[in-house]
């Protein structure tokens, strides 16, 4: 098949395209720069600009660009840099497909579960409603994906990956591994708070699911057994046969990452469900912490 990706470079769209590379796929990246192969075609998505013949006969474009969440303390500029990365490029990618005379078998937009905000121990599905506009993150999300609607408007199956705290080489995992591996890991705050995670292999695997299935709708990208915090800590402990003895109080973390960043990264407690993907016939590969960690630690 023929698939445009957008924010092929990033944590996500790296393996994404390795696996699809594997598979004998050709892939398109949409990149910022000048292209230097002929598998790139620049792109300006602050300018709404992109090649729509790049685009033609795709059989599906996905579109995962936006900067990191959490590479960068949040101040005003930066706030607005993630929220305008993400619209900007949805926005141009989804008004390219209305103008094509070939369009896509499906548009996959990534999206996040901070969707559903900070909801305590609630279960949350694909069928649960969005949080609180005063959160940041729900605010971006919403806008995030209202940018894609054209694309449904155009008749074209339109899916969101509502994806949660990813486990791989990078993202949060990343930023946790060095002080679980001296052995001064441990829970953060009360620990009470959920983690919807999943690991990388089954991140992209959903992914391709969906574009395989040429599937719409919102699709939560979790485990199917989200855990808290403090179980969280133990468990990647025990992966690393370190102790996790050692918590990190709420206060700390929010003086080192900013308050707000810490709140919603951290903090914010998502008990989050896959029940649209696994109702489209996904099986998880890892679908417990304890069988992801040979996989994510050993790569």
């Amino acid at each position: 098949m023929k698939i445009v990706i957008g924010g092929a470079s990033g944590f996500l769209g790296q393996e994404l395209t390795a696996r699809l590379v594997a598979r004998g796929d050709e892939v398109v990246r949409l990149v910022r720069r000048p292209a230097t192969g002929d598998d790139e075609v620049q792109w300006d998505p602050a300018a709404g600009s992109v090649d729509s013949a790049a685009l033609e006969g795709a059989d599906a474009i996905v579109n995962l660009g936006g900067v990191g969440i959490g590479d960068r303390r949040w101040n005003q500029d930066y706030k607005e840099a993630i929220l305008d990365s993400r619209v900007q490029a949805t926005s141009t990618l989804a008004g390219a497909v209305g103008s094509l005379e070939r369009p896509p078998g499906v548009f996959v937009s990534a999206s996040a579960i901070g969707f559903y905000g900070d909801r305590g121990d609630e279960t949350l599905t694909e069928e649960s409603v969005a949080g609180p506009p005063s959160d940041y993150l729900v605010h971006v999300t919403k806008r995030w994906e209202q940018a894609a609607v054209p694309v449904a408007e155009a008749g074209v199956p339109l899916a969101f990956l509502r994806t949660g705290i990813v486990l791989g080489e990078g993202g949060v995992l990343g930023r946790l591994l060095l002080p679980f591996k001296l052995g001064v890991g441990g829970k953060m705050g009360s620990g009470k708070q959920w983690w919807s995670w999943v690991s990388l292999d089954d991140q992209v695997g959903a992914t391709l699911h969906v574009i395989d299935g040429r599937l719409s709708g919102a699709f939560n990208i979790t485990a199917p057994n989200p855990v808290r915090n403090s179980d969280f800590a133990q468990s990647l402990a025990a992966a690393l046969h370190r102790p996790a003895i050692l918590p990190t109080p709420a206060f700390a973390l929010k003086a080192l990452l900013g308050a707000e960043r810490a709140e919603a990264l951290i903090f914010t407690s998502a008990r989050v469900l896959p029940a649209a993907l696994e109702a489209s016939g996904f099986e998880f590969t890892h679908a417990t912490l304890d069988s992801a960690w040979p996989d994510v630690l050993g790569k």
